[in-house]
């Protein structure tokens, strides 16, 4: 079984991409992380992704994204690992929401 890998995108590839059509964010954030800063789409904090996959389905385009980049590549990784997401084009925002600032 072959998969399509994930792409790498910086802040300015985000800003772009969430605009298409049929596109999310996925903030793979704790809860509370979500509540005091976000820059919109959904909440899925990591642990609770397998348990709702269901609402990334209608999407075609998922962008992943989390504090510094860590959580959202293993959320990306997972997503290529579940059937009813393999086909979606997967973007992961390399070095997360702080990853200019550093």
């Amino acid at each position: 079984m072959t998969t399509q890998p994930y792409t790498d995108i910086n802040l300015a590839d985000l800003d772009l991409l969430r605009e298409e059509p049929n596109t999310v964010v996925v903030d793979v954030r704790d809860e509370w992380e979500f509540e005091e800063f976000n820059m919109g789409g959904i909440n899925i904090p990591l642990p609770d992704i397998r348990a709702r996959k269901a609402e990334l389905e209608p999407f075609d385009t998922l962008i992943v994204i989390c504090s510094n980049g860590v959580r959202s590549r293993v959320a990306a990784k997972d997503f290529l690992r579940q059937p009813e997401l393999q086909h979606k084009a997967i973007y992961h925002l390399h070095g997360g929401l702080l990853g200019d600032e550093a």
